[in-house]
């Protein structure tokens, strides 16, 4: 417990809270880029944007459409393939 009385929110390697996997399971970017073998420098840089928005959006955090477009091209997929990487209920 912490000093108020709170959990403490001190995680071993591989030990996480469910709400971080909550979070991941929110797109697949993170799964296609490494099932491609592509670092995340790598795919920022073809998607034209910083390696944290990439490393944000893995983590499940919001982005704009046209990041997500980026992306989706960044990974050599199409943009009918936009629900691999980005399920229906993530899009703004």
């Amino acid at each position: 417990m912490g000093k108020n009385g709170d959990e403490a929110w001190h995680y071993s390697r591989g030990d996480r809270p469910a709400w971080r996997d909550d979070l991941n399971m929110r797109n697949n970017v993170r799964k296609i880029r490494e099932d491609l073998l592509v670092s995340k420098a790598e795919l920022a840089r073809k998607a034209g944007i910083s390696a944290l928005t990439i490393d944000r959006i893995e983590k499940g955090m919001p982005c704009r459409m046209d990041t997500m477009r980026k992306i989706i091209l960044a990974l050599g997929l199409t943009l009918k393939d936009k629900e691999k990487v980005f399920p229906p209920n993530v899009q703004p």
